[in-house]
């Protein structure tokens, strides 16, 4: 009898004490298509606010942490639906604050045009090179002006262009008509 009730507690301590794999929580809030968008303030410092939208399992609006990547936006989303592919995009890249991501869906592969019909360059979706054709950026302040962008989730104004190393007044009053969000 005593080895019985010796043998049931040893049981249930090993069961007790075993390791438990414990789920992960979604690593930011996701709000499901159907709910109404609610009026919302600027991301909080340190984080991205993006829509994915397309053959993801929870599309919707999600916060991430900056730096993240259209991979990690497909993963808050709950990843990919059942047979689903991601096109053609660059699950690579860094998210922007605010850009949409369409995920397998026709013309989800490009993303925002960073060259507009005037000749405006995008701040937030434009290549180092795109940057450097602006009159007086190098390549050198193009890489600076990109290195600040993922760094910091994106532009929010044009203003913080200022905040961009080798950029004084006279440079961003050449440039800020040359620009957009």
């Amino acid at each position: 009898m005593v080895g019985i009730v010796a043998a049931l507690v040893a049981v249930a301590i090993a069961i007790w004490t075993r390791p438990r794999e414990e789920p992960l929580a979604p690593p930011a809030p996701v709000a499901g298509s159907s709910v109404a968008p609610s009026p919302s303030k600027s991301a909080p410092a340190g984080e991205v606010t993006i829509y994915v939208t397309g053959k993801v399992r929870r599309p919707g609006v999600i916060a991430l942490p900056l730096g993240s990547r259209v991979v990690d936006a497909i993963m808050a989303a709950g990843g990919l639906k059942q047979g689903a592919d991601p096109g053609g995009l660059n699950l690579a890249r860094r998210v922007i604050d605010g850009e949409q991501i369409a995920v397998g869906e026709p013309g989800s592969a490009a993303p925002p045009s960073a060259v507009t019909e005037s000749g405006v360059v995008s701040l937030n979706s434009a290549t180092a090179d795109q940057l450097d054709q602006l009159p007086g950026v190098g390549e050198v302040l193009a890489q600076r002006i990109v290195e600040y962008r993922d760094t910091n989730g994106g532009f929010q104004s044009i203003e913080q262009l200022r905040e961009v190393e080798g950029i004084g007044e006279a440079k961003f009053a050449d440039l800020k008509d040359q620009v957009t969000l």
